[in-house]
């Protein structure tokens, strides 16, 4: 797994246009993962607090949300 991060702007400085469309790129894969993540947190049950105490069901809740989520992305492609 590799973390990408921005690179900032130097004191008194400006980016080169290598590091501008570097940290371009970076926004753009990060604004697609956050609808992802707001997409899955549409299901109450993903954002509430989860109080079922249970093994391995907080896993299952997560996997079902994000198959729900994965089914309704594809669907709405398939629709067009």
């Amino acid at each position: 797994m590799n973390i990408h991060q921005p690179k900032k702007k130097p004191c008194g400085g400006e980016l080169s246009l290598v590091d501008k469309v570097q940290n371009r790129l970076i926004s753009s894969v990060r604004v697609m993962v956050e609808h992802v993540i707001a997409g899955v947190k549409r299901y109450r049950i993903v954002k509430d607090i989860f109080r079922n105490t249970k093994e391995a069901y907080e896993d299952m809740v997560i996997e079902l949300a994000c198959g729900l989520h994965n089914f309704r992305s594809e669907h709405r492609l398939l629709c067009y």
